[in-house]
C-alpha cells in the first residue's frame, strides 16, 4: 500500500492564548511539530500537546525557531552566528525531549519553523547550521525539509534521515521555496483547491510554481498550517483525498 504522511504545526500557544484547534488536528494528523518556546510554546502548553499526540498516535517533533515570540518566528533574523544557530536548535529540541521523556514518550523528528527554515532553504551556511544541531542532540532524529533545497542537501551531507515535505496550503516561488506569506496569494484557504493540488503533487512527484514552472521533487509528507481558522477541515479533506487514492497516512518517523 502507499504511505504518505501528513503533519502540521501545533502547541502554538502561550500561556492563556491559545492558536489552533490542536485537539481537533491530533485526531487527523500523522505527525505534529510542536513549537520549543521561542516562537511560542510554555512548558504547559507543550506538556498538553505533547500528552494529546500520544494519545491519538501521533509522532512527536520539535519545531524550533528563532527567539522571536513578538513575530511569531516570522520575522527574518540576519546576523546570527551559525555556532549560535545550532545552540538554540539543540536547546530547543532539548525541551521538547524533556517534556516527552516526562509523559513516556520521545521526540521523533524537527522541522524548523518561520523565517528560520524559509532562510535555512536558502542558506547552505544555515542548513549545515540546522543538520548540525540535530546530528549532535541525536541522530536518530529525522530531519524535515523542503525537497530540492539547501535544507535538504545539508540533511544528506550529516548523513541524516530525512522527511521531504510539501505544503498543502501554500503555493511556490520558481527558487522551490514557499511564496512569501505578503504576496498575494501564498496562502490557500480553500479546502478542496488544497486536497486536489495535494494529490496531484504526490501522485506526479512534482511541484508546480505559481509562474507555472513544474519541478520535480520526492514526497514524504504533506503539512497543513494548523494557526489558520479553517485548518482542521482542510487537514480533514486532504486526508480524505489521498486515503480515496490509495494512500495509507501513516508517521513517517516512526515507521
Amino acid at each position: 500500500m502507499k504511505t504518505i504522511d501528513l503533519n502540521s504545526d501545533m502547541g502554538e500557544g502561550w500561556g492563556i492564548y491559545r492558536m489552533g484547534d490542536d485537539a481537533g488536528m491530533l485526531k487527523i494528523v500523522s505527525s505534529a511539530n510542536i513549537a520549543c518556546g521561542f516562537h511560542a510554546g510554555d512548558p504547559l502548553v507543550m506538556h498538553e500537546t505533547v500528552k494529546r499526540a500520544g494519545e491519538n498516535g501521533v509522532a512527536i517533533g520539535a519545531h524550533p525557531s528563532f527567539l522571536d515570540l513578538w513575530g511569531f518566528g516570522r520575522r527574518p533574523i540576519h546576523g546570527e552566528r551559525p555556532a549560535d544557530i545550532e545552540k538554540m536548535i539543540a536547546y530547543q529540541i532539548g525541551a521538547l525531549q524533556g517534556i516527552a521523556a516526562s509523559l513516556g514518550h520521545r521526540v521523533t523528528h524537527v522541522k524548523t519553523h518561520g523565517s528560520l527554515g524559509n532562510m535555512a532553504a536558502v542558506d547552505d551556511e544555515l542548513a549545515a547550521a540546522v543538520a548540525r544541531a540535530v546530528a549532535a542532540v541525536d541522530r536518530n532524529l529525522v530531519l524535515v525539509v523542503m525537497p530540492g533545497m539547501a535544507t535538504e542537501r545539508a540533511g544528506v551531507n550529516a548523513s541524516l534521515t530525512l522527511m521531504r515535505e510539501i505544503y498543502a496550503d501554500r503555493t511556490y516561488a520558481d527558487n522551490g521555496n514557499l511564496t512569501p506569506r505578503k504576496e498575494p496569494g501564498a496562502v490557500i484557504h480553500d479546502a478542496e483547491t488544497a486536497a486536489a493540488r495535494v494529490l496531484r503533487m504526490v501522485e506526479e512527484q512534482r511541484i508546480v510554481t505559481t509562474s507555472g514552472k513544474v519541478i520535480p521533487v520526492a514526497i514524504d509528507s504533506v503539512c497543513v498550517h494548523g494557526d489558520t481558522p479553517d485548518s482542521v477541515t482542510m487537514a480533514r479533506r486532504v486526508r480524505a483525498v489521498l486515503e480515496n487514492a490509495g494512500y495509507a497516512v501513516r508517521p513517517f518517523a516512526i515507521r
